[in-house]
């Protein structure tokens, strides 16, 4: 990939001084934003040698593909972070980068070390912008916040225990968890539920389907049974979407829980993060709640864990009394936060006392169930199997992405089906004023993609999408943005409104006029359209984007096999994001190398956590 006209004329313009930088810029790895940050750490640090100005010009770049820090061992092993690297254009040629001129290893790693602007894993209080541990470099900003991270849930599993009752405890745990015919998957909950009770942080791992919230309801119920006042509790997920869903799941399960446990449970709203930690007005980083102010709650739930980054998790356990159990609820196998830090992956990695981990799947049957196992274990010959074995639930079709596209084409002729039947039910829905019936409408069907732009990306798809609707459904769009039936997608937070990026919506006609509708847990908010300023139409999202959602069927678009986006983690995600059918589109070369490729998000804390 390499960089535009106008970008040659900016870089011209602010006269990038170091050679070695341009080239790197040049061939569309390092960004200007990169380039512009390390030069000028190195003209207030004295820093003049090229390979350090790399180093940190790489770190810098680094967040913004997930990692905390940037690893010199692999550093050479470069992905182009930009969604758009590696994919074929209109003319079916892949881009790809040119050699570039890598320090040599050795010397490159000593230079960094023996830098002015990078202090070492022990200098206590050095005032340098970088930090240097083994061979993982870091942003001052960064490293503090993992080693937050990680010193306070070492602490707290260091931490004398909760006293608890401990024969009020094993009676309730009998009542709550009763044996089943799952063999062991009942001992799986029960041993979540009782470490929750006796220890201050607990993780409750596992894939969608595994019984995560019913799990959570019923250690609730068991840890208000427990003699003392009662326990202010406190649920949390990282957006709005996915708070609404872990407050319905967690009401549902205990309504199948006896009368006294459901009193315990009660009506718990859940909320995001960010609402729950008290947003500032003056800061993006900084919450109301944090260590000199912390939350009043005796027990925080946080469900979605894979989306919390490492910045959102340092401020959590900030905010957390220490006398106040924390349950971080997650799927470590999902993709992780789109900001830096891939802190569940990370704290389930370890051999940790405090993570139990759900297995059996409740949920879901048949071939999402075995595709996605497949997937989360690597079988790739096992999962394309499952893909063009005929099943009804799970399919591959070989479709060219990059080449002209009809709703009725070959591969597509089921995802324009399901396009338009979803359409017309959030259109007739939406103009009855059955607001929750638009919602559920728009929320059967998702098509999502792993790049934003491109032949294979977001924009292209939501284009063709909005064109073969306008065409096939009577009435669709005829008011613009303001189509009432019109699918919609927050891409920024808007924390006046509790809007956050990722939430999804529909416009609907209500009494009062256009409203744009939004699920929340306590029933659905309602907003003119002219007070949302970062929503868009939605038919097809990024996988990033659906974390935290479900729907009843899934379409992904697959990149090639080439692309540096496609990764396991990712198909993982988007194929659990289906309850009832999964439909591919790509090819059998791409799915093998989804299903072979893990992320790699460099990262210390797995490695220092004890």
């Amino acid at each position: 990939m390499s960089v535009t006209a106008t970008e040659r004329n900016v870089l011209t313009a602010v006269r990038v001084r170091s050679p070695l930088l341009e080239r790197f810029h040049a061939a569309g790895v390092l960004g200007l934003a990169d380039v512009h940050t390390a030069e000028a750490l190195g003209r207030i640090g004295s820093e003049r040698d090229e390979r350090v100005l790399l180093a940190v010009a790489l770190t810098v770049r680094a967040l913004q593909s997930g990692s905390v820090c940037l690893d010199l061992d692999t550093a050479t092993a470069v992905d182009l972070p930009d969604d758009d690297a590696l994919v074929p254009g209109s003319d079916g040629d892949a881009d790809v980068p040119p050699e570039l001129p890598w320090p040599e290893p050795t010397g490159w790693a000593l230079a960094v070390r023996d830098s002015p602007l990078v202090a070492g894993p022990d200098d206590v209080g050095a005032a340098r912008p970088l930090r240097l541990s083994g061979t993982l470099l870091y942003l001052e900003r960064y490293w503090q916040q993992e080693e937050s991270v990680r010193t306070a849930l070492e602490h707290r599993s260091a931490a004398a225990p909760p006293v608890v009752d401990a024969a009020a405890l094993t009676r309730d745990l009998d009542r709550l968890f009763p044996p089943t015919q799952a063999p062991g998957t009942a001992d799986h909950q029960r041993e979540a539920a009782e470490a929750s009770a006796r220890r201050w942080v607990t993780v409750l791992a596992g894939g969608p389907g595994t019984g995560k919230t019913t799990t959570v309801a019923r250690l609730l119920a068991l840890l208000r049974a427990q003699p003392g006042p009662p326990l202010r509790v406190a649920l949390a997920a990282p957006t709005g979407k996915a708070a609404a869903r872990l407050q319905e799941a967690v009401t549902t399960a205990a309504a199948g829980l006896g009368e006294e446990d459901r009193a315990r449970v009660g009506a718990l709203e859940a909320s995001t993060l960010h609402r729950l930690l008290g947003w500032r007005p003056d800061s993006k980083s900084r919450f109301r709640h944090d260590a000199t102010n912390p939350l009043p709650h005796d027990v925080v739930v946080v469900d979605e864990m894979s989306m919390v980054s490492l910045t959102l998790m340092a401020r959590l356990l900030e905010a957390v009394r220490s006398d106040a159990r924390l349950v971080l609820v997650g799927d470590p196998d999902q993709l992780s936060s789109v900001e830096a830090g891939a802190v569940l992956a990370d704290i389930t990695g370890p051999a940790q006392r405090s993570v139990v981990r759900l297995t059996h799947n409740w949920r879901f049957e048949g071939g999402i169930a075995e595709l996605a196992d497949a997937i989360r274990t690597g079988d790739a010959d096992r999962a394309v199997g499952l893909l063009t074995s005929g099943r009804a639930d799970v399919t591959l079709a070989d479709v060219d992405a990059s080449a002209g596209l009809t709703a009725d084409g070959d591969g597509l002729g089921e995802l324009g089906r399901t396009l338009r039947a979803s359409a017309a039910a959030a259109l007739r829905a939406a103009t009855d004023g059955s607001i929750d019936a638009a919602l559920s409408a728009v929320e059967e069907h998702r098509l999502l993609c792993a790049h934003r732009r491109g032949p294979y990306g977001v924009t292209r798809w939501n284009a063709e999408a909005e064109h073969w609707l306008a065409a096939a459904v009577p009435g669709y769009g005829v008011d613009g943005d303001l189509s009432l039936g019109r699918p919609l997608l927050v891409t920024a937070n808007d924390r006046d409104l509790d809007l956050w990026n990722g939430d999804t919506g529909v416009v609907v006609g209500t009494p009062a006029g256009v409203r744009a509708a939004f699920a929340r847990a306590t029933g659905p908010a309602l907003f003119p359209p002219v007070r949302l300023d970062a929503v868009q139409t939605v038919h097809a999202m990024t996988v990033h984007k659906a974390q935290g959602s479900q729907f009843a069927a899934v379409t992904l678009v697959l990149p090639p096999p080439e692309s540096p986006l496609l990764t396991r983690e990712l198909l993982y995600t988007a194929v659990t994001r289906a309850t009832t059918r999964v439909l591919l589109l790509g090819s059998a070369e791409a799915v093998r190398a989804a299903v072979e490729r893990p992320a790699n998000r460099a990262s210390g804390l797995r490695q220092r956590m004890r």
